[in-house]
């Protein structure tokens, strides 16, 4: 008799958790309305600008690519080709980074999901680049298209993420010089969210722009469609690749996230002040080349800098110092008028345990408080950016959830501070059964998806499920719920017709020599 009714509680627990809270929530892009988190002072952020400019100016940069070593030549910096190196005065660029615009929508497929970059916008995006997925069911192992599919179709589906396709792992199945028609083509046809995609070099880059005119048609008018990271390899140094698919992005009026990523103490000096300047130097160097390409291009300043673990020499993410990072590098951004990439859900973690979810929360809130306009790798992060994990992602998605509903705040008006119903329920009473509570009950708190509140007892009965475990059940009722957004048969048939056209003529080159 025991055990029939603990099964029967069981299955009632298992069926309440189906009902999934995330995909309730409404799609929306939430704003912070707080003054930003401001870490310097005035004098403070003078000091960084002006050592960023001498950076600039003394240490000079190098540019790997001819084009842009004779763009910068025309403009009136001191190049030296042999050596690769320009040497760039403030003024000009500070010139040049007054034309990049403060603000601009990025167009969507479908217009409900177009988002705006830049004021105190947020748009949380995935994590992206992962070689690796790793879940409770099959371990970690190297990724493939289908992993990749079911990353966006989660993404898609859940109002929490604004665009749904980041490459959020490797197809290591596809042939590396066609992957990124794969990945996008899946992107298109698996959500109606903004795209991005990656902008490795000239020809990878164009692949993207032709596969988004099938698309949208035209894409140089009425706000970009395509965007995608544009990485220094620091310190001072973009290499060929980058620039190519910098140069080709911007030219065609697509967004690019200028991200110098610096470990403090191994590609900067070990003090953070120095490895500001230098992120802000390398930062500015980019956010000046598009304007130069394409005055008036959309372009983010992007920050990845965090500090070395000075025992292993590897990147130590979820720190103190990696917050300071964020809200400076935010702030720099403001100081210039431009919209800040950050990043959130960071962690060095293998596993989605207490580490990973102090060192993500350790970045997510610096993110958002300081007011950055783009939140990469938002959820799904793990092993210090070479895994994703579909548990990680969905207990990273009730984070973005929290933070959507902390932003909306709460109004104070006669309604909500129910004066008649304190009145009527006077001392030692309680307020379950009141009007007031009972007109609201459903709808006045976050309701969470993956933490479990049950008593211990309850909690064994109902499986002991920890909130890995939850999250894993969920991930896998997320995808049942999955629906694939319309999309004009024509599209579909012309961006295949691409894609298989692509694929022969590029048998056996790889791109990324």
């Amino acid at each position: 008799m025991e055990t029939s009714r603990r099964s029967a509680r069981r299955a009632e627990l298992r069926q309440t958790r189906g009902k999934i809270p995330l995909l309730v929530q409404p799609f929306r892009q939430p704003r912070n309305p707080w003054r930003p988190w401001e870490l310097l002072n005035p004098e403070q952020v003078e000091r960084l600008h002006q050592a960023s400019l001498t950076i600039l100016e003394s240490s000079g940069f190098s540019f790997q690519d001819a084009e842009t070593l004779d763009l910068w030549a025309k403009a009136g910096a001191k190049v030296n080709h042999a050596e690769q190196r320009v040497w760039l005065d403030g003024g000009l660029v500070m010139e040049l980074v007054q034309k990049a615009p403060q603000t601009f929508n990025w167009r969507a497929r479908n217009p409900a999901y177009t988002i705006t970059v830049g004021e105190n916008a947020i748009a949380f995006g995935p994590c992206g680049g992962m070689v690796y997925v790793q879940d409770l069911e099959r371990g970690r192992r190297a990724g493939t298209l289908a992993d990749l599919e079911n990353f966006i179709r989660v993404s898609h589906v859940c109002p929490q993420l604004h665009f749904a396709a980041w490459g959020q792992v490797e197809p290591n199945d596809v042939p590396v010089s066609v992957r990124h028609l794969h990945r996008l083509r899946s992107a298109t046809q698996l959500s109606d969210k903004p795209l991005s995609e990656v902008a490795h070099g000239r020809e990878i880059a164009q692949d993207c722009l032709n596969m988004a005119r099938l698309i949208f048609g035209d894409i140089e008018t009425g706000g970009p469609v395509m965007g995608d990271v544009i990485n220094v390899s620091s310190p001072l140094r973009f290499d060929e690749r980058m620039l190519g698919g910098l140069l080709t992005y911007a030219r065609a009026g697509q967004i690019t996230y200028i991200t110098p990523f610096i470990l403090a103490g191994a590609m900067s000096p070990i003090s953070m002040a120095a490895a500001l300047a230098q992120q802000n130097a390398e930062a500015l160097a980019g956010v000046a080349l598009t304007q130069l390409a394409r005055p008036g291009a959309p372009v983010a300043m992007g920050g990845f800098t965090t500090n070395a673990d000075m025992r292993s020499g590897s990147p130590a993410f979820g720190t103190p110092e990696g917050a300071w990072a964020l809200m400076v590098g935010a702030q720099l951004a403001r100081f210039y008028g431009l919209p800040y990439r950050g990043s959130g859900a960071l962690t060095s973690a293998n596993v989605p345990d207490a580490q990973a979810a102090g060192e993500s929360l350790w970045t997510l809130w610096p993110a958002v408080m300081a007011h950055s306009n783009l939140i990469m790798h938002a959820c799904g992060w793990l092993e210090g950016g070479l895994t994703a994990s579909p548990e990680k992602y969905i207990l990273d998605l009730e984070s973005l959830g929290m933070f959507q509903h902390f932003l909306n705040q709460f109004e104070v008006n006669e309604e909500t501070l129910a004066l008649e119903a304190i009145r009527e329920v006077g001392p030692g009473g309680h307020h379950f059964g009141t009007a007031h509570t009972q007109a609201r009950f459903a709808t006045e708190f976050y309701a969470t998806s993956t933490h479990d509140r049950l008593g211990y007892e309850t909690w064994q009965a109902a499986g002991s499920w920890d909130a890995p475990t939850r999250a894993h059940h969920l991930w896998k009722e997320i995808l049942a719920a999955y629906e694939p957004p319309p999309l004009d048969p024509a599209i579909k048939d012309a961006l295949d017709d691409y894609v298989a056209r692509r694929e022969r003529e590029l048998a056996g080159r790889n791109l990324y020599e």
